[in-house]
C-alpha cells in the first residue's frame, strides 16, 4: 500500500508518518499492493483531524475522524475503514471490476452482514422547478438538513446542503 500523507496546519513529523503507515498499513491485509491511501492530518484549534481516502475501481472508501489528540484520530479512522470494509465487503466485491483492487484474503475470508443496509421508507414528491438560492429557503422552512429539486437554471436535479458554519452546499450530477 502507498501513502500519500499531507498536512494542512501541522508539520507531518516522522513520528505522526509512522503511526499512520502503522495504522493504516494494517488494511494492507485487505487491498492489493499497489493501492493508494490519501492520507490528509489538519488542525484547526483544540481538533485534531485525519481524513483518508481509498480510491477502488468504482468506489471510495473514506473516513474522517476528530479528537483532541492526533493519534487518537488515527486509530479511530482505522478502525472505521476496518469496519466499513467487513460491513460492504459482499457489495464491494460484487461489482467485478473491483476484484483485483483487494487481496485474495479479503475476498475469501466470510465477514457478517448484520449491518446491511436497508431502505425502511420510501417518499415520492413533486419536484417543482427552482433555483438554488429558493431551494436553500425552501429547506430552512422545513427544517431538514438538505432539499432536492430541479435546477431551473440547468434543468437536473440537484441537492442543497446545510454546512457547518450556517453556509451551504449545492450537489449537481456530472456525466
Amino acid at each position: 500500500m502507498r501513502f500519500v500523507i499531507t498536512g494542512r496546519n501541522i508539520d507531518v513529523t516522522e513520528g505522526l508518518r509512522a503511526a499512520v503507515q502503522e495504522k493504516i498499513g494494517k488494511l494492507e491485509r485487505y487491498f492489493s499492493p499497489d493501492t493508494e491511501a490519501i492520507v490528509t492530518l489538519s488542525v484547526e484549534k483544540d481538533r485534531q483531524k485525519i481524513e483518508v481516502t481509498i480510491p477502488v475501481k468504482g468506489n471510495i472508501i473514506r473516513s474522517e475522524q476528530v479528537s483532541s489528540d492526533m493519534y487518537v484520530s488515527i486509530d479511530l479512522v482505522e478502525e472505521i475503514i476496518e469496519r466499513q470494509l467487513k460491513k460492504y465487503k459482499n457489495k464491494i466485491i460484487e461489482k467485478q471490476q473491483a476484484r483485483e483492487v483487494f487481496s485474495d484474503e479479503y475476498i475469501e475470508k466470510d465477514y457478517d452482514e448484520d449491518d446491511s443496509v436497508k431502505i425502511i421508507r420510501t417518499k415520492k414528491f413533486g419536484i417543482k422547478p427552482m433555483d438554488p438560492e429558493e431551494a436553500c429557503i425552501q429547506m430552512e422552512l422545513l427544517g431538514h438538513n438538505f432539499y432536492v429539486f430541479s435546477n431551473s437554471e440547468t434543468d437536473e436535479v440537484n441537492v442543497v446542503y446545510k454546512r457547518k458554519g450556517n453556509t451551504y452546499g449545492l450537489i449537481e450530477p456530472e456525466f
